[in-house]
């Protein structure tokens, strides 16, 4: 029998965690999820992907929802749950798979056969990385990075046990900038097969 491989993939924005994810993916032939997971989600629930999409990895609008107990009516905070739900029971189905995001390292915790991969860059990189991919300006760029990572720590810190980027709540931290996409990508597949 094969062993379940699960890895959980967070990133800074233009780190290119993302397409290490893929790639990794591919190269076990494994599937990725990252926002196909919506699109999942809203074929069980019998939902437009759309209406899921305007509240997909965004923290909480605490002007215009309400808890009461363990209950409530942010659709940010019912969207959570319906993911961790999502990927709690394909890990219980016995899949393997790489998910990108999604606080998945807290959704998972504690299954066997889980890595979670934290991937950062150097800023002048994950800057260069920005420009090329959305052709932005330096300035534009810049704004574009702190304005996304800004998004997932909130996001992260509101549903994760540990602080977004601290090494000490992932298996394995990886700097892109210094050894590269496809290293980085050998590197966690090195680590799945031992």
């Amino acid at each position: 029998m094969v062993k379940q491989i699960i890895i959980s993939i967070s990133r800074e924005f233009g780190s290119g965690g993302h397409i290490i994810a893929k790639k990794v993916a591919q190269d076990l032939g494994i599937p990725l999820y990252d926002r196909n997971i919506l699109e999942g989600i809203a074929k069980e629930k019998d939902i437009k992907v759309e209406h899921l999409e305007k509240f997909d990895e965004k923290p909480r609008n605490f002007m215009f929802t309400r808890s009461v107990g363990e209950h409530s009516n942010s659709m940010e905070e019912i969207l959570v749950e319906m993911q961790f739900e999502y990927l709690q029971k394909k890990a219980d189905d016995g899949e393997s798979f790489v998910v990108v995001g999604r606080c998945a390292e807290t959704a998972l915790k504690g299954r066997e056969g889980l890595l979670s991969v934290f991937v950062l860059g150097d800023k002048d990189d994950k800057i260069s990385h920005i420009k090329e991919e959305y052709q932005l300006s330096d300035l534009e760029a810049s704004f574009k990075m702190v304005r996304h990572d800004v998004k997932r720590r909130a996001y992260h810190n509101r549903y994760s046990d540990f602080k977004w980027g601290d090494s000490r709540g992932y298996d394995l931290c990886i700097n892109s900038s210094r050894i590269g996409i496809e290293k980085a990508a050998a590197m966690i597949e090195a680590c799945v097969k031992e």
